[in-house]
């Protein structure tokens, strides 16, 4: 009987130690149970705070997996973005814009510290010269908003000039470089090399009051990801404070590795102070929409308050 008692009891006490044993598994599961994030950056100076979050392990210290995909050209940015491969991108209000016209549901989450200049070869020395000229640009899209707003504001219009879609940034520049095109607006750290190169600064955004620069994500991420994209401005904003308190020598040659610049830019730039997370300002928004609508590209009326989530701004 003793016996009968002693091998009735070894079942009961697999099943418990089983049953401890799965709840192990479940707690352990339940502390990496963060989504991927994965966000589309192009090369431009406002992706530095994404690659410094990542290298710096900010990301990980928020516990969200961030994946970085890096793209050459707004078109190539935009196909990954609609085709469902991307949770979120650094992108731009006539994006935002154009998006939503297509039905595809993206709000805007942030904003980053971007910049556009207008740059010429050296032989124009003004926007007033441009006319009759050949410009380069990537149609639809804040470049060629940017460019516009330049031409209005010395009184040209788009139909003074002759506009060549080029959608790659580094082959605009090198279009310029090569004197195969008379101006080109670009982002950083483009614009430092074309100035490095003897190229002419016409006009920026800074200096036509454009801030068309932003982040954003989803409507579906939004919904399904939330706390991670939480997570995720929590790491830009501490990426943001690291590089407004290092100077440049100290990461830059990682910037260069993961976006690819050549390696004397790390001698030639000059990095503006970067803004943490903030959402766009409505006046932006309603400027950029306007654009849309003079070139019959946005029919829906589309507020400010349609494309904004405070997820990460509450």
């Amino acid at each position: 009987m003793k016996f009968t008692k002693k091998y009735i009891l070894i079942p009961f006490i697999l099943m418990i130690l089983l049953t401890i044993t799965a709840c192990s598994e479940t707690t352990g599961t339940a502390k990496n149970s963060s989504k991927k994030i994965t966000f589309g950056l192009i090369g431009s100076i406002d992706a530095i705070p994404m690659i410094i979050a990542e290298e710096q392990g900010y990301f990980q210290k928020h516990d969200v997996n961030v994946e970085l995909q890096t793209f050459k050209s707004a078109k190539d940015r935009d196909a990954a973005f609609q085709g469902g491969n991307l949770d979120g991108i650094i992108s731009d209000l006539i994006a935002i814009g154009l998006y939503n016209e297509a039905g595809f549901d993206v709000k805007i989450t942030g904003s980053t510290t971007g910049s556009f200049v207008f740059l010429s070869n050296p032989s124009i020395t003004d926007i007033h010269d441009l006319k009759g000229k050949n410009v380069i640009v990537s149609k639809n899209t804040s470049i060629e908003y940017t460019l516009d707003k330049a031409l209005e504001s010395v009184g040209l219009t788009a139909e003074d000039i002759t506009k060549e879609e080029v959608p790659s940034i580094p082959t605009r520049l090198e279009l310029l470089k090569n004197n195969q095109a008379d101006a080109a607006v670009l982002p950083e750290p483009f614009v430092t090399m074309g100035l490095h190169a003897g190229l002419n600064e016409l006009t920026s955004t800074d200096a036509l009051n454009l801030d068309p620069f932003i982040t954003a994500f989803t409507q579906e991420s939004i919904e399904k990801k939330g706390s991670e994209i939480i997570a995720f401005y929590k790491a830009y904003d501490e990426a943001v404070d690291y590089l407004n308190t290092h100077a440049i020598d100290e990461y830059m040659d990682i910037v260069i590795e993961k976006i690819g610049y050549p390696e004397d830019l790390k001698n030639q730039i000059e990095l503006p102070t970067f803004r943490k997370n903030s959402l766009a300002n409505e006046e932006d928004i309603i400027s950029a929409f306007d654009w849309l609508k003079s070139k019959n590209l946005l029919t829906k009326e589309l507020n400010p308050t349609d494309v904004l989530s405070n997820i990460a701004t509450k």
